[in-house]
């Protein structure tokens, strides 16, 4: 790869495969460089769950001028952290995970791989972002989410992120009417709303005479009405930007815990 170009490295939680990231990849290449190394596989909620009892491995599915695509058979970070100590000539100038299918807002942050991603490039002192289309079909339309990519790919190039926070970019998913007509409200920079979710696991009983479960569940909203949220956003057809830390210290409870004498 050229070293006169930006490095961008891109992984993602729904697979190389996906049609997510190869659009993503399409969306950024011009911009810089493009390495992707992305699970092998779906690997949907791993967070920032890393592999610590199996054996990695690397494997080159695509490579042309200006991009290589390579597939790891651990998690999203697994596939970050192998591509920063094998793959990468360089430090990227840049990580982004996605484009997942699914939104990542709210609490969904904490358990999303593609967040996980994120995260792992922002802890390695890379700005980075995570995208995401309120989308889970296998063929969504990324179309609409282009020129916000494109400005906020270029922005982070130019100027960074402050150390320590990088941005979770959820994309309402937009009617045919609205696609036609107005797209997207526009852009709101918010903080996470308070969420959680209900109904999780849901009981079958097999016929060879044991019980299993699958993990399932519904979103429930704890504050639909407050206007600074993510949800709110999203569901008021805005693109939310979310600018997230790694340091998750409450400062604020600092002062009680060492009120208690311990």
């Amino acid at each position: 790869m050229k070293n006169k170009r930006p490095l961008i490295l891109i992984s993602n939680d729904d697979g190389y495969q996906a049609k997510g990231i190869h659009e993503l990849v399409r969306m950024v290449r011009s911009y810089g460089d493009v390495l992707v190394c992305a699970p092998d596989g779906a690997r949907s909620g791993m967070a920032c769950a890393f592999s610590a009892n199996i054996p990695l491995t690397l494997t080159l599915r695509h490579k042309e001028e200006g991009v290589e695509v390579w597939s790891c058979n651990g998690t999203p970070v697994d596939s970050v952290k192998m591509a920063l100590a094998e793959l990468c000539p360089r430090l990227p100038d840049m990580v982004i995970g996605g484009i997942n299918h699914g939104d990542n807002s709210s609490v969904n942050t904490h358990y999303s791989g593609t967040m996980g991603v994120t995260m792992e490039g922002c802890m390695k002192h890379i700005p980075s972002v995570a995208f995401s289309l309120c989308d889970h079909q296998e063929d969504a339309d990324f179309e609409p989410l282009r020129p916000y990519i494109e400005k906020v790919t270029q922005q982070v190039l130019r100027d960074g992120l402050p150390l320590g926070v990088c941005l979770n970019i959820n994309f309402p998913l937009l009617t045919e009417e609205d696609k036609n007509t107005k797209g997207y409200q526009g852009v709101k920079v918010c903080r996470m709303s308070k969420g959680t979710w209900t109904r999780e696991v849901s009981k079958f009983h097999h016929p060879r005479g044991y019980d299993y479960w699958w993990m399932v569940g519904r979103f429930q909203n704890d504050e639909p009405e407050a206007e600074d949220t993510d949800r709110w956003a999203l569901d008021h057809g805005y693109v939310a930007i979310t600018p997230t830390r790694v340091d998750v210290t409450a400062y604020e409870a600092i002062g009680l815990i060492n009120s208690w004498n311990l």
